[in-house]
């Protein structure tokens, strides 16, 4: 039937259904008991009035919108049917269809309102109002007054009511709504956070970045209302059976109807037992409407896509939910995809052995000031080793060549090679590997050197040769050096590499793949792999702290900023595509058995009734399966 059609308000109506199918069939079964007693004729066709008036309210009324709009469809077939039983006093019949077909809507509503119940359960409530900071104190405004800019303070157990930066406090904050990750981050000062996302333990203080509508936990939402209303490819072919097949179908019944009656010589209305032209054509009509046809691609799209967001995997509608399991070939971006987008601290020495968390302490100082991502990396693995801080005064930024202040009364330099070229030592120092990134430090007599690289996830490797093992090909497309590409694709296992792309030239290799005839993935993070996710048959998005133009562009956007959920999401489609195959069999079967069973006179009209409501309840509860895996 119906959850097709059917919108957010409709699904959540499903036990105002439920109830008036159950009212349906109690009556039909009431008025069944009332004709076998013997009672009189009026008692029980009120039964059947009470029935047919239960189970027929929705389609009726779904059927009156239609028609206003010179419309039809499966409702209106049904009502068509209920009606005609009744005229020829096959009202039990008649009070039968309405009760399982008004029973298979309820089913779906349900089942459909299972499906929202799982997205609205990834978020928890936002927020309403806000503590926003002014002259040394706090008053309450709504959330929705928030404009960048503006400064909020979060309690313990609050949630952000908006996206921002940390500018006051320390805490860790509950991600999960947003990347799926149940640990709590830490937060310090300069650190992002996202509205919706749970302040656990400390009191934060957070500049507003994007207004309230904007935040990541919006966008999210946004990003499945759109995948829900998007259609299918294979969606395209039932969408054909609307007032066309209606048309048709009323039609082959009406022919039959006349050919059983005027050719085979079958009495017209007197009989409602098998004989008779008219119960014939009832029964016809009732087995070649295809609710669960038109059902079929519907409930496994919108179940793949809550399946997808459970697993922080945001399909951007039916298409991408079909297309990613057809994928050939996969072209990776390397910064912020295959590797982690950070630098992290690979080595650090010291010229004077045993001195290296010395010289990391003042590198710490000195890049305190700093909001460089050099600065950043130096900083954070200080912490992580927990190494005491030190104070730095007169702080001075070099444009181009490091930073200069005093640490501990000592004057201490961290910069690259031009700003030491003075200092004799640096002779012994030989060039950094490539893909490394080289800081020298000085304070005094303390010399040395840091070297830092972004460095390959640890799930890139895996997932690389898992999906060579399934026939797709991986390609690596970055901007960088040869030397450093070469040496991040041997860590992953990884021969087909291209380096030195500008962003035309990843758009022209894609485009050059997708002339060759193959069906081209491409996953990227920042704003110069927009271009390319554009040209690709499917592109897929890593996280929410990827740019805007990337989140808009993206076919599927992986909110947890995990690559393995590549291989994750095109598991999802390729099961996805397979339970659309087995609806569409199961529906398209179905209609056929019952079409040839009623041609042949072999079936009575309740028996075509439950085979028609029993295929589509069944093609609605096998979408379901993607739920519970």
């Amino acid at each position: 039937m119906h959850a097709a059609i059917m919108d957010s308000g409709e699904r959540e109506a499903w036990p105002w259904l439920l109830m008036s199918a159950a009212v349906c069939g109690l009556a039909t079964l009431a008025g069944v008991m009332a004709e076998r007693a013997g009672a009189p004729h009026n008692v029980a066709t009120g039964l059947y009035a009470v029935a047919y008036l239960a189970g027929g309210w929705e389609a009726a009324i779904e059927t009156y919108g239609k028609l206003r709009r010179l419309s039809l469809d499966i409702h209106f077939l049904m009502l068509a049917v209920a009606v005609g039983a009744a005229l020829i006093g096959a009202w039990w019949e008649g009070a039968a269809l309405l009760f399982l077909f008004s029973l298979s809507g309820a089913l779906e509503a349900m089942a459909m309102a299972r499906t929202e119940r799982e997205i609205r359960s990834l978020f928890r409530e936002a927020p309403k109002q806000a503590l926003l900071v002014e002259d040394g104190g706090t008053r309450e405004i709504p959330v929705g007054t928030l404009k960048a800019g503006l400064t909020v303070r979060v309690l313990p157990g609050e949630q952000f009511p908006a996206d921002g930066r940390v500018t006051k406090g320390e805490s860790a904050v509950d991600e999960s709504t947003i990347t799926g990750e149940s640990v709590p981050v830490d937060k310090t000062p300069g650190d992002t956070v996202f509205g919706g996302t749970l302040n656990t333990w400390g009191v934060l203080e957070a500049e507003i970045t994007r207004a309230p509508g904007d935040s990541a936990n919006d966008r999210i939402i946004r990003l499945i209302r759109e995948a829900q209303a998007s259609k299918a490819p294979s969606q395209r072919f039932t969408d054909r059976f609307g007032t066309t097949y209606t048309v048709g179908i009323l039609s082959f019944s009406l022919v039959m109807f006349l050919w059983w009656h005027f050719v085979a010589g079958v009495p017209a209305f007197m009989e409602h037992d098998g004989k008779s032209a008219f119960y014939r054509a009832m029964t016809l009509l009732v087995v070649c409407s295809p609710c669960a046809l038109v059902i079929s691609i519907p409930s496994a799209v919108l179940a793949g896509i809550a399946a997808g967001a459970r697993r922080g995997i945001l399909f951007r509608g039916g298409v991408a939910v079909e297309n990613l399991a057809t994928i050939q070939r996969l072209a990776v971006d390397k910064t912020g995809t295959l590797t982690k987008g950070e630098l992290e601290l690979l080595d650090c020495k010291s010229e004077t052995p045993g001195k290296e968390d010395e010289l990391l302490a003042v590198a710490a100082a000195l890049s305190e000031n700093s909001t460089h991502p050099l600065s950043r990396a130096i900083v954070k693995e200080s912490l992580r080793r927990g190494i005491e801080r030190k104070q730095a005064t007169e702080f001075e930024s070099l444009a181009g060549q490091g930073l200069r202040a005093m640490v501990g009364g000592v004057s201490a330099s961290q910069g690259r090679r031009s700003m030491f070229a003075d200092d004799s030592w640096l002779s012994a120092l030989p060039d950094p590997a490539p893909g490394l990134t080289e800081v020298l430090v000085k304070a005094g007599d303390l010399k040395g050197r840091l070297l830092l690289r972004d460095a390959p996830r640890s799930e890139a490797a895996p997932l690389i040769k898992q999906l060579a093992d399934e026939g797709i090909r991986v390609t690596m497309l970055t901007g960088d050096r040869e030397e450093s590409a070469r040496l991040v694709a041997d860590e992953l296992g990884l021969s087909d590499y291209r380096s030195g792309l500008h962003p035309e030239d990843k758009v022209a290799a894609i485009q050059a793949w997708r002339a060759q005839g193959e069906i081209v993935a491409m996953a990227g993070d920042g704003v110069n792999d927009a271009p390319s996710l554009a040209a690709a048959d499917i592109s897929i998005g890593m996280g929410l702290r990827g740019s805007d133009a990337v989140l808009e562009q993206a076919d599927v956007v992986l909110t947890q900023d995990r690559l393995e959920r590549i291989l994750d999401a095109l598991q999802l489609s390729r099961r996805c595509r397979k339970i659309i195959r087995q609806n569409l069999a199961i529906s398209l079967g179905v209609v056929v058995l019952l079409a040839l069973a009623a041609l042949g006179s072999w079936i009575p009209l309740p028996i075509g009734v439950l085979g028609h409501e029993g295929s589509t309840v069944l093609v609605v509860l096998n979408s379901l399966r993607l739920l519970f895996r």
